[in-house]
């Protein structure tokens, strides 16, 4: 719940559905913290912020509500402590409960205990197994019974107990209780600590590629039959690889009802890619309003008007209404919402690249600073060119090689600047250690070093486009390149990725600044145009005029003259 923001704002919209429906502000005040707001939270200064900013706003309409016994459904997470045997002694001593149901409801107790070890760590996250509702109305009852401590009690130190077995009921409540309405700004979280990565993997392996994954897949599990899940997360979950499980489990599973893809600089303080969308917990609103601001600048201000417009003008361009259904017919699942159904039959009809040609990850060095360099900061009779294949590399003869590795954007034919410590086949890179003595290198593909292919950078701000890879280059983890099944291909294939309209299909596919084998693999592509002479011939073109362009320039090594001599 963070510092409670989220829950102040649904505090007034809790009071406007109150008096309308006719009740007294500082009734409604009391119903609202007690049976409206619901709130968990790891951190203690962050509840204790969201517990006073509650208290705060019932202050405002009820001036008496400081002086009553409000107990907030607001809840901080503590591991559970160690408990003696004599708290469970005294407990079956106490109990109303036959002997039998005294020791299930006790062995109960101690498996929920044992499941907030790390709960500080997990948080909300926290799956309670094996525990049902009505078994947690018993316990709930057991532990009530506790309610006189003997001078050895308190020895024992069982009140102090008993107060963190009675938090901790409460928070298991919270978190086996559906909800209508759910809302959270989740954390997001790549690289977790080892108890929480090992308890993602173990409880959410569907969705453990960051913590909000997990957060949208386990509040979705938190609502009623057609309650709502609202949240703003990072928009990668929307056409990334790693998360195309969770887009399935979505898609299948649930309605998205709306979505708002902000602007990258949205937020002034910081350029995050967020959206803001909201989850039905049922299937029956497959068509959504989906919002595309990416290209409205100008801060929030500026964002929450263009939202505003298009609720009340539904023609607005950059408000798309569409059938979620869609979503299935393109490779990936992503949620390109902006796709019309013509082309969502493209990528019905025709396959897809990886079926004819195979896109490949090339050479990670551990540190280019040590083993690429430009090609006139070494000894030139020293590199190697026109070799065929890695086993070739076997001798010193040569110390470098020519590589393909991402540099600025250009089309058709590569940039020749770079080249690769690669002597006796790659030995130094493949036994480079970095500072914390692991081998840092991956070699990927070395099979398909020196082959002909198509190469293209994996990053771009802006533009895609590829290069025709011609034979005796080795190709880095930057440069992925692509390598037709039909070495005859190589040509047509070259034209057509550099077409805008691969540029616009890959928008679909994921519309961020990388270029992926995975994105590149779900190109629809028609075969049946590959003999067109006319592209092949305007390809070769092409090529052969930006190899002349560049032996005008001394950094390449294809240089031949200055044009101005």
């Amino acid at each position: 719940m963070g510092s409670g923001h989220v829950l102040a704002y649904a505090f007034d919209v809790f009071m406007q559905l109150y008096t309308a429906e006719g009740f007294r502000e500082r009734d409604a005040a009391v119903l609202i913290m007690t049976n409206n707001l619901f709130g968990l939270e790891i951190d203690k200064r962050a509840y204790q912020l969201a517990y006073f900013a509650i208290m705060m706003k019932g202050r405002e309409y009820n001036r008496r509500i400081l002086s009553k016994e409000i107990r907030l459904n607001l809840h901080q997470f503590i591991d559970s402590p160690e408990i003696p045997n004599e708290y469970f002694e005294r407990l079956a001593e106490v109990s109303p409960y036959s002997h039998e149901a005294t020791i299930t409801l006790l062995n109960q107790l101690t498996r929920l205990l044992d499941q907030f070890k790390n709960a500080t760590e997990i948080g909300s996250i926290l799956k309670i197994e094996e525990l049902q509702q009505v078994d947690l109305d018993q316990l709930d009852q057991l532990i009530e019974s506790f309610e006189t401590f003997s001078n050895m009690d308190v020895l024992y130190q069982l009140p102090e107990i008993q107060t963190k077995v009675i938090s901790i009921l409460n928070i298991t409540r919270v978190l086996m209780t559906k909800y209508t309405a759910v809302t959270t700004n989740p954390p997001y979280l790549n690289k977790m600590s080892s108890n929480l990565d090992k308890y993602v993997k173990k409880n959410y392996p569907d969705v453990k590629t960051d913590l909000f994954s997990v957060f949208i897949k386990m509040n979705s599990s938190m609502l009623t039959n057609g309650g709502y899940a609202g949240f703003m997360t990072p928009f990668v979950w929307m056409f990334i690889k790693s998360y195309e499980e969770l887009r399935s489990f979505l898609i299948t599973n649930k309605s998205i009802s709306s979505l708002i893809q902000m602007e990258y600089s949205a937020f002034e303080e910081a350029t995050v890619p967020v959206c803001c969308f909201m989850i039905k917990n049922a299937k029956t609103e497959l068509v959504g309003n989906y919002l595309k601001l990416s290209d409205f600048k100008g801060g929030m201000p500026v964002q929450k008007e263009k939202v505003l417009d298009a609720i009340q003008d539904k023609s607005a361009d950059y408000l798309y209404q569409t059938n979620q259904n869609n979503f299935i017919k393109i490779p990936g699942l992503p949620i390109s919402y902006w796709v019309s159904e013509k082309i969502g039959d493209i990528f019905d009809s025709f396959p897809v690249l990886s079926d004819i040609a195979e896109p490949k990850s090339g050479l990670a060095t551990g540190n280019n600073n040590i083993f690429q360099k430009r090609w006139y900061e070494v000894n030139f009779n020293k590199i190697g060119f026109n070799y065929n294949s890695t086993a070739e590399t076997s001798g010193m003869l040569h110390k470098w090689y020519p590589e393909n590795s991402g540099s600025f954007f250009r089309k058709w034919y590569p940039a020749n600047e770079y080249v690769v410590n690669w002597e006796l086949n790659g030995k130094a890179i493949k036994s480079y250690r970095n500072s914390s003595n692991i081998l840092a290198a991956r070699p990927q593909n070395t099979n398909f070093y020196f082959k002909k292919g198509i190469t293209w950078n994996k990053l771009s701000s802006s533009r895609f486009g590829v290069r025709y890879k011609e034979e005796g280059f080795i190709f880095d983890d930057t440069s992925r390149s692509l390598f037709p099944n039909n070495s005859d291909d190589l040509y047509y294939l070259t034209g057509f990725l550099c077409s805008s309209f691969v540029f616009n299909i890959l928008k679909i596919l994921n519309p961020t600044m990388s270029f992926t084998n995975n994105d590149i693999s779900r190109i629809p592509i028609d075969i049946q145009s590959f003999e067109d002479s006319r592209v092949i011939d305007l390809v070769k073109e092409n090529i052969s005029v930006v190899k002349q362009y560049d032996g005008n320039f001394e950094e390449y090594w294809n240089y031949t003259r200055n044009p101005l001599i």
